[in-house]
């Protein structure tokens, strides 16, 4: 019986290695080898083949792991940095090597998605798919409405040229709102409340799509559930089933 055969990105990807796309960039920097070769872009291969990323042998594909994490402030979502006071790698200590979907700056607090599948981080951070995010903003001014219409009805961010989609706000309080976004531009939430002429305090992600933080205090984590596993699969258009 004939093995399955897999495109190279996919099966680097279901290995936990990297996204798809990042393999991609890796086999067209000549980076990834099958069987001794230099592999090429789109190519195909089995679980019989020997595969090395930067000429480290590449294990069998491993069980899919997702984990909630409470990045506490300071923790750096980053891998690699020389100048990083601590990763969030580091910070983990998770003993299967995973990754984060969907970052959060260093100053900021909360929920991450950590996972060893790069097909799942893929599928969750493809902005059309607009995948709800919560968090909770405490700023430094008293919130007025006028400006919180402003922000449920989507602002223009001039120092990234484009506009933040609309979005659902709740007031919890006089400085402190309940925030659901469904895209993740790069330093989204400070930018928005900036063009209203406030200032963030803290902020903190409470929820990802269908997971929420709950009780995890900063630094503990938790592996997903069987059925909030299947539900996240289900909901990013995949199988949590190998």
């Amino acid at each position: 019986m004939a093995m399955e055969e897999t495109r190279l990105n996919k099966y680097l990807a279901s290995c936990g290695i990297c996204s798809r796309r990042d393999a991609d960039g890796l086999i067209e920097q000549g980076l990834v080898t099958v069987n001794g070769e230099t592999a090429s872009p789109g190519m195909k291969v089995t679980e019989r083949d020997e595969i090395c990323v930067r000429g480290k042998k590449v294990g069998g594909r491993d069980k899919k792991v997702v984990l909630a994490y409470y990045k506490p402030v300071g923790v750096v979502c980053t891998e690699r940095d020389a100048h990083a006071e601590k990763t969030v790698t580091e910070a983990l200590g998770y003993p299967v090597r995973v990754t984060y979907a969907g970052r959060l700056d260093k100053d900021s607090e909360g929920l991450l998605l950590m996972t060893n599948d790069g097909d799942l981080i893929e599928a969750m951070m493809r902005g059309a798919n607009r995948h709800e995010k919560e968090y909770v903003v405490r700023v430094w001014e008293t919130w007025s409405e006028e400006a919180l219409d402003r922000l449920r009805a989507g602002v223009y961010l001039e120092e990234l040229g484009v506009s933040a989609r609309p979005c659902e706000i709740e007031r919890i309080g006089p400085k402190t709102v309940r925030m659901v976004l469904t895209q993740g531009l790069n330093r989204q939430i400070r930018r928005m409340c900036r063009t209203q002429g406030y200032h963030v305090a803290s902020l903190k992600r409470t929820r990802v799509i269908n997971i929420e933080l709950g009780k995890l205090r900063p630094g503990e984590y938790r592996e997903l559930s069987a059925g909030e596993m299947r539900s996240l699969y289900e909901i990013c258009g995949l199988t949590a089933e190998k």
